[in-house]
């Protein structure tokens, strides 16, 4: 059964706008919406929280039986859509389960990535290259509209885990796993000569890199070797290059 709704001030439509607004309604509604045709055919693939789907008249898209769909006009659309050349798709999903944090060897540890744009590409060239991937304090919110669209469906693929930093110390120190961060220091290794396939290795925020009690209780420093006229490398880029090592390893 379709349902139709026209007006703005439809209950469901007000809630997709808080929805993409607020991470505090995310959380607590246990709810998140995503916008666009291609990221609406990956949850439906990959993603068992797929409650709602809305459509803009003349946007076909074949959804699951269980699946509420919902179509409106382009205006409506372009009303709650977060675009501003808006797909004509919109659909909520529910957030996953809180998983416990288990270390890995050869995992990213994200500190404090704030820029849902750099996040997203994380976590998509980390589904790329089959790396965990988990988020400590900080961090964007992995289920808002912007970070979803950047991982391009990536989020619908792998979970994405959430945990603090002393969690992630005292895992990784009980499984064994050294603890590596990137930094500009005079004791960094260089990248290519660490085993970080081997290693949990701390990427830093896009301002301040990692924080101090973090490269204080790590077991080592690592440095991605560059032209020496640059300063430093985008947060996404460098957490792109040390994956990549991870693999060559």
């Amino acid at each position: 059964m379709i349902q139709r709704i026209t007006s703005r001030k439809n209950p469901l439509l007000q809630q997709v706008r808080r929805l993409l607004a607020s991470r505090k309604e995310r959380q607590q509604s246990g709810l998140f919406v995503a916008d666009g045709t291609k990221l609406l055919q990956e949850a439906i693939r990959w993603w068992p929280g797929l409650q709602t789907v809305i459509l803009s008249d003349g946007v076909q898209q074949e959804v699951p039986e269980q699946v509420q769909v919902v179509r409106v006009p382009e205006d409506v659309m372009a009303y709650i859509s977060p675009m501003q050349t808006p797909q004509g798709a919109l659909f909520i999903c529910q957030l996953p389960q809180e998983q416990a944090f288990v270390p890995t060897a050869g995992m990213l540890l994200l500190d404090g990535i704030q820029d849902p744009g750099n996040l997203g590409t994380i976590l998509r060239t980390a589904d790329a290259l089959n790396v965990p991937v988990a988020l400590l304090e900080g961090c964007a919110d992995p289920y808002s509209h912007k970070t979803v669209r950047s991982s391009m469906g990536a989020v619908f693929r792998t979970p994405v885990l959430q945990t603090t930093w002393q969690q992630a110390l005292t895992a990784c120190r009980d499984a064994g796993i050294e603890i590596a961060v990137t930094a500009l220091s005079d004791t960094a290794v260089d990248l290519r000569q660490a085993p970080v396939a081997r290693q949990a290795v701390v990427i830093g925020s896009e301002g301040q890199g990692v924080r101090q009690q973090i490269l204080e209780a790590a077991d080592r420093q690592l440095i991605i070797p560059m032209n020496s006229r640059c300063e430093s490398l985008n947060a996404a880029v460098a957490a792109s290059i040390v994956m990549w090592q991870m693999q060559k390893i």
